[in-house]
């Protein structure tokens, strides 16, 4: 079988330009054509859709008449009654731009799963590290747990010794108050006291003043006598000077007494006139402890007043007659 080489072009009108489409070699033949044979396409309308219809001008003598071609949707050629249909896979612009944008997408999508798998690699590295830096601060943690733990023991203990020194202190407080307190009062007392003192100490420079002849011991003025009169005489005489007959309480004053009659006997305050056997001085006290000479008091209802000698107290008469001593007391005169 021969086969005729077929060559048609194109010619497409539109409504301001043409457009030349490219030719294609449609190879056609039949068993009594060899030639090749040239088909001329005029003036197909662009406006068409497929398929349209090609009309084909042969140029070899054989053929004079016209044939039309078939373009199909799916670029298959009839032509005539020989038949050769060729597909040829043909990629328009939309189908390239899909086919980039696909290729891209899938490039997209190796490189975030790149991204993701080394964003998991580092986090699992440092998870690791972590997990490796806990473990080994663990123990220092723990040491550091049980020192906080007792430090927190020693400040509760520190806190509790505080708080108890604080309600010592609290307590100290309050009796330091109350003793200033006290002190406050004796300080008064003692202001009072002074001021009294002073009061004493010009009445009794007034009192020497007025006191001559008589001798100062503790506190008190002696006056000696060197009259000899009965103890009622001799007792007038020292009230008349604001004083009394002699009051002997213990051992210093009867040596005083002794020293200052130089040897002498008197008249001491002491007599049991108001009931035989009681003793009683002259400011009424009773007598407690006395200086009896050997064998006295012994006089019974006569001799119911006393005299001192040098050996001892002896009981008289009240109307016998000897010397006498006088006692002015100062803290007595100065509160009466």
């Amino acid at each position: 079988m021969k086969y005729g080489k077929w060559t048609a072009e194109i010619e497409m009108n539109s409504d301001t330009n043409a457009d030349t489409i490219k030719s294609h070699d449609v190879r056609a033949g039949t068993e009594n054509q060899t030639p090749q044979h040239t088909a001329r396409l005029l003036r197909v309308d662009t406006q068409r859709q497929p398929p349209s219809f090609i009309r084909l001008r042969a140029s070899h003598p054989k053929m004079s008449e016209s044939t039309y071609v078939n373009i199909t949707a799916d670029r298959t050629w009839d032509m005539g009654r020989c038949t050769k249909r060729k597909q040829t896979p043909q990629h328009t612009g939309s189908d390239s731009v899909k086919i980039r944008r696909s290729r891209a997408a899938v490039v997209c999508l190796v490189l975030l799963c790149v991204l993701l798998l080394t964003a998991v690699i580092v986090l699992c590295v440092h998870i690791h590290t972590k997990n490796t830096n806990y473990t080994e601060e663990t123990p220092q943690l723990l040491t550091r747990n049980n020192s906080l733990t007792e430090e927190t023991q020693q400040l509760l203990t520190k806190i509790t010794n505080l708080t108890e020194e604080r309600g010592q202190l609290l307590t100290k407080y309050i009796n330091m108050t109350n003793e200033r307190n006290g002190l406050l009062i004796k300080n008064d007392n003692l202001t009072k006291q002074r001021e009294q003192f002073n009061q004493k100490r010009k009445q009794l420079q007034k009192i020497l003043s007025e006191t001559d002849g008589w001798l100062y011991s503790n506190f008190s003025f002696y006056f000696i006598s060197s009259l000899k009169k009965s103890l009622n005489e001799s007792r007038r005489y020292c009230i008349e000077r604001g004083a009394d007959l002699i009051i002997i309480n213990n051992r210093g004053e009867q040596d005083f007494a002794k020293k200052v009659s130089r040897g002498y006997e008197f008249w001491i305050g002491l007599t049991d006139s108001y009931e035989e056997g009681r003793w009683k001085w002259v400011d009424g006290s009773t007598l407690t402890s006395g200086f009896w000479g050997s064998g006295e008091p012994n006089g019974q209802r006569r001799e119911n007043c006393v005299v001192s000698y040098p050996s001892g107290w002896c009981d008289y008469p009240c109307n016998d007659a000897f010397r006498w001593i006088c006692e002015k007391q100062i803290f007595q005169k100065i509160i009466n």
